[in-house]
């Protein structure tokens, strides 16, 4: 979209002012041709002047022949490509200035004043560091303050609490596990190594990991075109980022059914990461695409298996989502293993009422069950691992037995798995059943910590044990 706005402006030749802000990184270090560009501007110097400085000369060449007039003219114009190889934003139609040291406000505030009495679009390449200050930060070349916990001020030294392992690091030691026995495993990221944990599989298959910058279209048709050649590729995005490859994923690879692989991390609510990450849409805008499989583990021991499960899936694309975070430091199996893709587990059996949920939303639900079973309730709780499919089998029994369904996630509501519920339900001619739903409502989740943010919204243990006790019979409750 960059690209394609700069494009229009240079065309239009519109009166605007471009400000780059350059620090020389990303969350990542920079890949792709465009940052080597940049690079070479950082190092040519300023020119603009110069060139001006050669316009006037050439103002003072007598203008006896128009050969000698449109030999000067030519030079003028070929000085960018002599004092920097390929000018890009002047190609564009743009007026380049600088670099300027963004710390030096009373230069950068003389090229405002300048860009402001240019003609036509104007960019300013103004060069900042990261961290400028702070010396741990200035030297911070691995993206880690790009956002963490708590940490020394002296030092910079990060305060890491011991824990269990984090879901990302579960899903980069597992793809290397896979990726040692299956040589068409290749992973992909756009620009997020760090945060994705691919960085630890790129040591050691360097060979067969991608860093496409921050581009999700491309990544994910890059996965599609690599899938065509029988490899097998694994796209490990955040949630929030994959919806800027919506298109990509409906035309390059559910229409083609191509075997790809979404690792979508970040799944959820993210607490710090704040409102533009909240992980809550992802299973709204895979659902309803023909071909496409979702898969959501309960713990750090299942995604690995779910992980194993997707890599042997040659059947189209599929997608596992896991939250931000650390698991419940279970034990994890050795061995990986194939799981029925479409079979639920049934953690609680119960005669009374079935509450469908899935991931982080069953630690919920296994509080609100503690508290129905004191009130003399029998409980089913159900761990839906996949939004696609569906269980059938397992919601042909519940309607049979004609006990209310609470469904339970950590996603939007609307076209959510509450919804695949309810559809499943209507289309089956299950009139009688009733479904109530409990997710994400229909509203941006602004910033604060995960605890917070479900208590605001009312995806609490309590809620649900609230909401259950209004689906059943008062004889079925205890006095």
């Amino acid at each position: 979209m960059a690209l394609e706005a700069l494009n229009h402006i240079g065309h239009e030749q519109t009166d605007l002012i471009v400000i780059l802000n350059d620090n020389e990184m990303s969350i990542a270090p920079n890949v792709g041709a465009l940052h080597n560009v940049l690079g070479r501007l950082r190092t040519a110097g300023k020119y603009h002047k110069a060139k001006e400085e050669l316009e006037q000369l050439i103002k003072k060449i007598p203008a006896f022949g128009g050969k000698l007039a449109s030999t000067a003219e030519r030079v003028k114009d070929s000085l960018k490509y002599l004092l920097v190889s390929g000018i890009f934003f002047e190609e564009l139609g743009f007026t380049y200035l600088g670099p300027v040291d963004g710390h030096d406000l009373d230069d950068l505030a003389e090229n405002l004043k300048y860009a402001k009495k240019t003609k036509g679009p104007v960019l300013i390449h103004v060069l900042t560091k990261k961290g400028k200050g702070y010396e741990p930060a200035e030297n911070d070349a691995k993206g880690t303050w790009h956002g963490l916990g708590p940490y020394k001020i002296e030092s910079g030294e990060v305060v890491k609490k011991p824990g269990p392992p984090s879901y990302s690091g579960v899903f980069a030691e597992t793809l290397k596990k896979i990726a040692r026995e299956d040589k068409r495993i290749v992973a992909l990221t756009a620009a997020m190594p760090g945060g994705t944990k691919l960085d630890v599989f790129a040591k050691e298959f360097p060979e067969r990991m991608f860093d496409v910058g921050i581009a999700e279209q491309h990544a994910t048709t890059m996965a599609g075109g690599l899938a065509t050649q029988g490899m097998k590729p694994v796209f490990a995005v955040y949630s929030t980022f994959l919806q800027r490859g919506y298109d990509q994923i409906v035309h390059d690879i559910c229409r083609q059914n191509l075997n790809v692989l979404f690792a979508i991390d970040r799944a959820g609510l993210v607490g710090a990461d704040g409102e533009t990450h909240q992980g809550v849409f992802d299973i709204a805008y895979l659902r309803h695409l023909p071909n496409m499989k979702i898969l959501m583990p309960k713990d750090e021991n299942e995604l690995q298996h779910m992980l194993y499960t997707a890599a042997k899936y040659d059947d189209g694309p599929i997608a596992v989502r896991y939250p931000r975070g650390n698991g419940y430091g279970i034990k994890m199996d050795e061995e990986l293993k194939q799981l029925p893709i479409g079979k639920w587990e049934t953690l609680h059996e119960g005669t009374d009422a079935c509450i469908l949920t899935f991931g982080t939303m069953i630690p919920v639900a296994e509080e609100a069950l503690s508290a129905l079973t004191k009130q003399g309730l029998s409980v089913k709780v159900v761990n839906a691992n996949s939004a696609k499919p569906l269980d059938d089998e397992l919601l042909h029994d519940l309607a049979q037995q004609k006990i209310p369904v609470l469904t339970l996630e950590e996603a939007a509501l609307q076209a959510g798995f509450g919804s695949a519920v309810l559809e499943f339900f209507h289309d089956n001619g299950y009139h009688n059943v009733e479904v109530k739903r409990m997710g994400i409502p229909d509203e941006f989740i602004e910033h604060g910590s995960v605890s917070q943010l479900l208590e605001e919204i009312g995806l609490t243990s309590a809620n649900v044990a609230d909401q259950m006790l209004t689906m059943l019979p008062k004889k079925k409750q205890r006095a």
